[in-house]
């Protein structure tokens, strides 16, 4: 015959012996719930009658691949939207077709300029400026097709603008600045001071036409660096403008060349040539603006 056991409590009094476990009873004491057959789905997660998906479950499901598409996309509007809106108010890119700029800017370099000048920020002398062609400098282009897909780039400003609507030239001459062509040692002068240019094409003279102008109020007097291949200010003398660019007309200032890799840099406006120019207010009065 089974014997009874009884445990004696710190009191000395007999503790109740437990009770029997009833396997397929769902209570272990306290209110607990024990794992039985038919809660141990809901335990454990495991599929099955019954499931609901606890908040991590869920959690990780959203990390699947349509998660991962969205933020993909969401990456790519943000990306999109940042360039459009760099492009509209600070940079655009240009590529370059011509050799009149050489060898500060080779054809085919792809450039970005810089669209807060000349406002809020004002031109000086020796900037590149990248500028419209509102005055017929260039002869008129065939229509060419190239493409939606290129449109939106170069409008978005992932690709670069590769209408020959644009010149880029090298700033002579601001405002109220007398410009001559040539001292007796075939310097370019600025308000009387002589150039000394270390940007212009190795063997190109400063200027074989000679011209001797005052900048208008609104213009500035642009030239190329290679001045023997370039159709710049004093190619133009019989426009309309004569030859002086309006600073409306200006796209900004290139300040970066972007492609090809080996040619990746900054463009200076060469201080150490213009530092020492005067005010152009005593020249402009020598002669009637305009001239």
């Amino acid at each position: 015959m089974a014997r009874s056991f009884r445990r004696k409590s710190h009191s000395g009094a007999e503790a109740p012996a437990p009770h029997p476990v009833d396997p397929d009873s769902s209570e272990v004491g306290d209110g607990a719930v024990a794992p039985n057959a038919s809660n141990a789905a809901e335990v454990s997660g495991a599929p099955g009658k019954g499931f609901a998906r606890s908040p991590r479950d869920k959690k990780e499901a959203d990390h699947g691949i349509g998660a991962w598409l969205k933020e993909i996309a969401t990456i790519v509007v943000i990306a999109l939207v940042l360039s459009f809106l760099i492009k509209t108010f600070f940079f655009r890119a240009f590529f370059i077709p011509s050799g009149s700029m050489e060898e500060t800017l080779e054809i085919d370099d792809r450039i970005f300029v810089n669209q807060l000048v000349p406002q809020p920020f004002d031109l000086e002398r020796g900037d590149i400026v990248v500028f419209r062609d509102e005055q017929e400098w260039l002869p008129p282009q065939a229509g060419t097709d190239i493409g939606w897909f290129k449109e939106a780039l170069i409008f978005i400003g992932l690709a670069p603008d590769e209408s020959h609507q644009h010149l880029v030239k090298r700033v002579i001459g601001l405002a109220g600045d007398h410009v001559i062509c040539c001292d007796a040692q075939g310097r370019i002068t600025v308000n009387g001071e002589p150039l000394t240019e270390p940007y212009l094409y190795p063997g190109a003279n400063p200027s074989d036409v000679p011209f001797d102008v005052v900048v208008p109020d609104g213009r500035i007097w642009v030239m190329g660096d290679h001045r023997n291949a370039s159709a710049d200010s004093r190619a133009n003398r019989d426009k309309q403008g004569e030859g002086f660019v309006s600073v409306d007309d200006i796209e900004g200032k290139a300040a970066v060349i972007a492609w090809p890799l080996d040619r990746i840099g900054f463009l200076g406006n060469h201080p150490d040539v213009f530092g020492g120019i005067p005010e152009p207010e005593a020249a402009a009065q020598l002669i009637p603006a305009g001239r």
